[in-house]
């Protein structure tokens, strides 16, 4: 069993930069595949950026493509969502997910994520 809680959500305007953060519970964190995800008002889950167990591969959305980096510290039990040049289109509670996806395919589907933090919400005013 592995919980996961985010924190450092909240409200930025638009050009702006927030830092994410998610801290996992037990020893089993270095063997995750920890993933980033969003879903606003009305929409689907979507999945922005993944990092493999030990940081040596990336996954990323196109819509955050140069603007979201993914980063892991495994002696904290923790993984980073750097975020830069916010935009009102961002606007969403930010999930982090544990999970061990067959391949880098499936690092992307929410499918492949057992575990789930409770959400932070990010605001970026225009």
């Amino acid at each position: 069993q592995v919980q996961l809680v985010e924190s450092g959500g909240g409200l930025v305007q638009a050009g702006g930069s927030l830092s994410l953060s998610c801290t996992a519970s037990g020893r089993t964190f270095s063997s995750y595949t920890m993933g980033w995800f969003r879903q606003a008002p009305g929409k689907d889950r979507e999945f922005l950026r993944a990092i493999n167990w030990n940081g040596g591969i990336t996954y990323y959305a196109d819509s955050v493509k140069g603007r979201f980096t993914i980063s892991r510290d495994n002696a904290k039990n923790t993984v980073y969502l750097q975020m830069h040049n916010l935009k009102p289109e961002d606007t969403a509670v930010y999930y982090c997910a544990a999970g061990r996806p067959a391949s880098g395919t499936y690092a992307t589907r929410v499918s492949s994520y057992d575990y789930w933090g409770q959400g932070t919400q990010v605001t970026v005013s225009s």
